[in-house]
């Protein structure tokens, strides 16, 4: 007689673990930036993941510089608070500034260091352990091989820009943050640094692109904030606000930039 089949309990499969996510590579809270009674922005909130370029535009005095400042650590905001990548600026400065780079759009570099002492001294104060290889493949992509042993005084506007873009991008940035950066760059120059802002984001880097540049901005960026008198006018893709004036649908982004900003009482100063 053979033995009754005994039936196997079945095995509970163990949970599902859930997968962390990563922390929002720029994350702003509430933030507003006064000066005394002047309010030069107003309750910003903003969430940029990675690879992510946004465009950020508006008239001058519309807050964009201060924005940016605070984005880079060098204003502290009266309220709200600004993370980057999953680190708050105010309470883990050093560990926010290690991810990001700021490019202002005045290069601000060394009177007597070469272009290449410029590189190095960027490498050791990020602690980038693959210099050696990283400052000559950075001059070759900025053109700047051949004045690796310059001076700054004897580099053009645009070899500045290069220089600081380069020394930007030296320890691999989560965050890059660009304020006009195609100023002084001639046209062989303007569509290698758009490559270049082009193959970081595809890398995982988000990026903050300023310009007054509209076909630039539109070109680049995923998505646009654009803010009026501190505040924003509107957040979203190029058709999101197309979609705020229907009428202005088959404008270009010029005369839809200029409709939802428009503001009488703009003083028209800049941030």
């Amino acid at each position: 007689m053979l033995p009754a089949e005994v039936t196997p309990e079945p095995v509970a499969a163990p949970p599902v673990q859930p997968v962390p996510l990563a922390p929002a590579a720029i994350l702003v809270r509430n933030f507003s930036k006064r000066y005394g009674t002047v309010a030069a922005v107003q309750n910003l909130n903003l969430e940029i993941p990675r690879g992510e370029i946004l465009g950020l535009v508006g008239p001058n005095g519309a807050g964009k510089t201060t924005t940016l400042r605070a984005l880079a650590g060098i204003l502290r905001p009266t309220e709200g608070s600004l993370s980057i990548a999953g680190f708050d600026l105010a309470v883990a400065p050093v560990e926010a500034k290690r991810r990001l780079a700021f490019i202002p759009d005045e290069p601000h570099l060394f009177d007597y260091l070469t272009v290449e002492e410029h590189l190095r001294f960027t490498a050791r104060l990020y602690g980038v352990p693959d210099a050696q290889s990283r400052i000559p493949e950075l001059l070759t992509e900025m053109e700047l091989t051949e004045k690796r042993g310059v001076l700054p005084s004897e580099l053009s506007r645009g070899m500045k820009q290069k220089l600081s873009v380069a020394m930007a991008l030296l320890h691999d940035p989560a965050v890059l943050i660009l304020d006009e950066p195609l100023t002084g760059l001639d046209p062989t120059g303007i569509r290698r640094m758009k490559d270049t802002i082009r193959r970081r984001a595809e890398r995982g880097t988000a990026v903050i692109l300023s310009s007054h540049l509209l076909n630039l901005v539109e070109e680049l960026c995923t998505r646009l904030l654009l803010l009026r008198r501190g505040e924003v006018a509107a957040l979203g893709t190029i058709s999101d606000l197309r979609a705020l004036r229907p009428e202005l649908a088959t404008a270009s982004l010029e005369d839809l930039f200029i409709a939802l900003t428009d503001d009488p009482n703009s003083s028209g100063s800049d941030e």
